[in-house]
């Protein structure tokens, strides 16, 4: 695939993808002859799970991190998960800190409802 088609797929700038190249967060794209680069199966799956994690908040930081160990192989495996870990940890406290935020907000919403019911009821009258 070309760097437009990847683009497109996975709704990323194609600078981001150069980006994330650049930087280690996905190997390094195969290139044609003409130079252009050709994602594959297993660039597309590397594509596809760092847009997942930084979706879900995960700093390109920790990324960096992880995608060195996972290069290092077998190893790693326990530092790759706790990394992971970590990460799960603060994002679970995320969704909780959300959670609160979307109640209150509900709460608001509610009481807002509330008084455009009774003053529609007084207008009525």
């Amino acid at each position: 695939m070309t760097i437009a088609e990847v683009s497109k797929k996975f709704e990323l700038t194609i600078d981001t993808l150069r980006y994330y190249e650049r930087i280690g967060l996905i190997p390094t794209v195969p290139r044609t002859k003409g130079g252009i680069r050709d994602y594959g199966e297993n660039e597309c799956n590397w594509i596809e799970f760092i847009k997942c994690m930084r979706g879900a908040g995960l700093p390109v930081e920790a990324l960096i991190e992880y995608v060195g160990l996972f290069q290092q192989g077998e190893k790693t495996l326990e530092a790759r998960k706790e990394i992971l870990t970590e990460q799960r940890k603060l994002l679970a406290t995320r969704i909780n800190e959300m959670k609160q935020t979307l109640d209150r907000l509900d709460y608001k919403i509610e009481i807002y409802e509330k008084c455009v019911v009774k003053n529609e009821k007084k207008l009525k009258m």
